[in-house]
């Protein structure tokens, strides 16, 4: 496993329903620009990282009027029906790219394209945590709140204990040939793979966590916005 280049890979053909708006989430102004270029730059601004690979839906017409759909070093692929279905597409576009020479020991990130607030440092320690690693993981935080479990009629069943209790975040990461036969022998099963460690962990191999700033927020619903714009002014002025 000498000298593995890394690559990243985003899914990008969701429509984000909950978002109430006239366009998917990643296209939703925030600070100047859209939420996916706030990712995709992240992305871009490590220098080992070779290459982006951003999933989009067939008839999107959003993203190719983005002036970073043009760099160099990022590539549009098409998106899959879940999440899971675009990055195997990417992972198979770029297995076939030959220019790209892409070899199984390379690492693979994965990167939600509403997740803008990541911070340059979390992308450097995932890539330093993980080089050495044959199968790779995911960027994480400890949960702090306190977790109940829930029965269908919304009572309260029982306290979780939390101490072994992770929310994951992106990028995650994993080596290029792994990932890529563990989405494909999953999808074939028909098995829900919710992110790319649950299908690290459906092939049975054992995915490391690398601690993250809490502050890596996902996007979800409309107030998700401010809190990103009040995140990313935060770390500008840093």
């Amino acid at each position: 496993m000498s000298n593995p280049q890394f690559w990243a890979v985003i899914p990008a053909a969701g429509i984000g329903s909950r978002m109430a708006s006239d366009r998917p989430k990643q296209y939703l102004p925030l600070n100047n620009k859209t939420v996916i270029e706030h990712s995709v730059e992240k992305l871009l601004a490590n220098p080992l990282i070779v290459g982006v690979y951003v999933a989009i839906a067939e008839h999107d017409c959003f993203w190719a009027e983005l002036e970073i759909s043009k760099h160099p070093k990022v590539h549009r692929v098409d998106g899959g029906k879940e999440r899971a279905d675009s990055v195997f597409n990417a992972l198979q576009a770029m297995a076939a790219d030959q220019s790209a020479n892409i070899q199984p020991s390379d690492w693979l990130l994965v990167h939600d394209a509403a997740r803008p607030c990541l911070r340059p440092e979390s992308v450097q320690t995932l890539l330093e945590s993980l080089a050495d690693d044959p199968v790779g993981g995911i960027l994480a935080n400890p949960v702090s709140d306190t977790i109940k479990r829930v029965l269908a009629d919304n009572h309260i069943q029982k306290t979780v204990d939390r101490s072994e209790l992770w929310q994951a975040q992106t990028p995650q990461m994993f080596r290029f040939e792994l990932l890529r036969k563990s989405l494909q022998d999953a999808l074939a099963e028909g098995a829900a793979i919710t992110d790319e460690a649950s299908a690290i962990e459906w092939a049975g191999q054992l995915a490391r966590v690398v601690a993250g700033p809490s502050d890596n927020i996902k996007i979800t619903r409309p107030e998700d916005l401010a809190l990103a714009q009040f995140i990313l002014s935060r770390q500008a002025a840093i």
